[in-house]
């Protein structure tokens, strides 16, 4: 397998199959060479164009000449003791994207990065502080997949995947889309619908597409109940305020009724956690097919949030699933490796410019 060096070859992992259907049939091949090549590479492990036996010499050929199988590379691995692994994993631009491997007794998660950087600014995620610089290919967002599970091993197989990292998913609509559905096809990693997870901090455009282009979960990044606090919280809210991203998220729920739409909610000590915030949720949440996941804050330098305390914690979520509202409180994973929730920040050539701006603010 190469690293990401050769800007001037195709990278075959930027294709999902109707992509690499139409590549194929652009050089006057059957479609038919997309599944071959899927097989060869996603389910044969198979990277050297020479020993793909079923396609023709000439095609081989073209393929090494003109083509390439490229990912990101690990440069940094970091293990917690409770067996959580984060990979800073470096592009072919020099700049670093994290990914988190979170092992579990019934699954095994993998939480990959969509952008190198964050340009929304959320004032409680370490990622927001580092700045944007650009939106991942489609080949380094499936690339963290392909790479984590190569490095695990075949008998820790990677059953879940959650676009929780770094970077907001739906800015990078089309990338991701076609990432999730290599993820999905079945001669591809073959992963169940309901084992991958875009999360969102409420881009109501690109929600309202994302349920006719793509059936993966949901997530959304909620944090507050009244659009004054989440304007602070969650600035992208100022674009799109509250109401409009619940009927977004009703409109993605008629599209697969069977399925929840999951709801973040960072608990911060004195800001989002009284018993009022918690009617608020059950106002909100009443009207959408969903669950809630309560996430206890993860500090990072210079951040003015604390975390809730256990005993509020245990109220809100009481009062929450009494009221009918499926809620859990996230286990936090990896914190002592800063592979927690909120905590990703990869290395980041800043091209927002965020960073000299937050210095100023200081």
């Amino acid at each position: 397998m190469q690293e990401l060096v050769n800007l001037k070859k195709v990278n075959l992992l930027d294709f999902d199959r109707k992509g690499l259907a139409a590549f194929f049939v652009g050089l006057g091949e059957k479609p038919f060479r997309a599944t071959q090549l899927m097989k060869w590479i996603y389910q044969e492990d198979v990277y050297d164009f020479d020993e793909m036996s079923n396609l023709s010499k000439s095609l081989r050929a073209y393929l090494n000449e003109n083509c390439e199988i490229a990912t990101p590379e690990i440069v940094v691995e970091q293990i917690a003791t409770d067996g959580t692994i984060k990979w800073a994993m470096q592009t072919h631009c020099g700049n670093r994207i994290e990914s988190v491997f979170i092992p579990e007794d019934d699954r095994n998660t993998l939480c990959i990065s969509s952008q190198i950087g964050c340009a929304l600014a959320c004032s409680f995620c370490s990622t927001a502080q580092q700045g944007f610089n650009r939106n991942l290919t489609t080949s380094e967002i499936v690339g963290q997949l392909f790479v984590a599970q190569n490095r695990v091993g075949k008998d820790r197989r990677i059953t879940n995947v959650v676009l929780m990292g770094m970077g907001e998913p739906l800015l990078n609509f089309d990338n991701v889309v076609a990432a999730v559905n290599l993820m999905m096809d079945d001669f591809a990693y073959g992963l169940s619908k309901r084992r991958v997870t875009i999360s969102s901090s409420g881009v109501v455009p690109a929600i309202e597409r994302l349920g006719k282009a793509c059936d993966v979960s949901l997530a959304i990044s909620l944090h507050a109940v009244r659009d004054e606090l989440r304007d602070e919280l969650v600035p992208i809210n100022k674009k799109y305020p509250l109401k409009e991203l619940m009927e977004a998220c009703r409109e993605n729920a008629k599209i697969a009724p069977r399925r929840f739409i999951t709801f973040e909610y960072v608990m911060l000590d004195g800001v989002n956690d009284t018993m009022e915030d918690a009617k608020g949720l059950i106002k909100l949440l009443k009207t959408v097919p969903c669950k809630l996941n309560l996430i206890p804050f993860n500090p990072f330098p210079n951040s003015p949030y604390r975390c809730s305390n256990k005993e509020t914690l245990l109220k809100f979520k009481t009062m929450l699933n009494d009221a009918g509202i499926i809620t859990t409180v996230r286990k936090t994973r990896g914190d002592d490796i800063d592979a927690a929730c909120g905590q990703l920040v990869g290395q980041v050539a800043d091209k927002s410019r965020r960073h000299l701006k937050l210095q100023n603010v200081a």
